[in-house]
């Protein structure tokens, strides 16, 4: 008996150390993901081609590159999955917060953004770019040509730190929405904005007025996007990156990419 109780007082105090017996790991969102059948995924859908709202059928839906991406991947584990649909600056949060297993949103890896998440291998890769109003194609031809504008940027993003960098002496505008950064370019309220070139070419095809400046920004790690999940889920993590690279090298997702495109200039037409 007193072997029984001391043996108890040891595996108490000792219980942070050893569990005795028992495993105090998190279960990796993999298992917990293949035992509910269902991945929980955020996005902000106002970023085409790789997420952006269309009607089909009558119906409201989200569609683009990022949405076929996890689609195919849903498929390929098995699961079904539960879109969350919230602004750009909630993607990550609420993928820390727990409320989803993941974050597809044409998401760039960053120091920061390392330090609370762990990042798939990067499934697409698209340069920075300047966009204009095409009457002022002829004053902002450079960088110093922007000193004092206003350049806009979405909120949360990392083209915020590029108009910060890069874009010295220039007034950066944060704005939620995208679409809305886009507006006020074509209406004179901002000089310019900050965004990846295959979102900028699908906007520029629907809004004649506008056009990518030529003026060249920096390459960065940061052009390349991948898919952010919490940290200490190596299993999942590494799932996806053997689901991206297959659909890499068979060009699926380049495919995806291309296919949103035409979408998009076909339904805003």
């Amino acid at each position: 008996m007193r072997k029984g109780l001391l043996w108890g007082i040891i595996c108490l105090s000792m219980l942070t150390l050893s569990g005795c017996g028992s495993s105090n790991e998190a279960e990796d969102k993999y298992d917990t993901i293949k035992k509910s059948g269902v991945l929980k995924v955020a996005t902000s859908p106002d970023y085409a081609p790789f997420g952006f709202h269309t009607t089909i059928d009558g119906k409201d839906q989200i569609v683009g590159a990022d949405i076929d991406l996890v689609e195919s991947i849903g498929e390929k584990m098995g699961v079904e999955i539960e879109w969350l649909d919230m602004s750009f600056n909630n993607v990550l949060a609420a993928t820390k917060e727990g409320k989803a297993d993941m974050a597809v949103s044409a998401i760039s890896v960053t120091d920061e953004r390392e330090d609370s998440f762990d990042f798939t291998t990067d499934y697409y890769t698209s340069p920075q770019v300047i966009v204009i109003n095409k009457k002022n194609q002829d004053s902002l031809n450079s960088i110093e040509s922007l000193a004092d504008k206003k350049v806009g940027a979405q909120k949360g993003t990392i083209q915020e730190n590029i108009v910060k960098n890069q874009l010295e002496g220039t007034q950066l505008v944060s704005i939620e929405k995208l679409p809305n950064i886009f507006i006020e370019v074509n209406n004179g309220s901002l000089d310019a904005l900050v965004v990846e070139k295959m979102v900028a070419n699908s906007y520029v095809e629907q809004n004649p007025e506008l056009m990518i400046a030529k003026i060249p920004l920096k390459s960065m790690k940061e052009d390349s996007f991948s898919i952010a999940v919490p940290k200490g889920n190596p299993k999942l993590i590494g799932e996806l990156d053997k689901l991206i690279n297959e659909m890499k090298e068979n060009g699926e997702i380049e495919e995806m990419v291309n296919k949103s495109s035409e979408l998009m200039n076909t339904v805003n037409k």
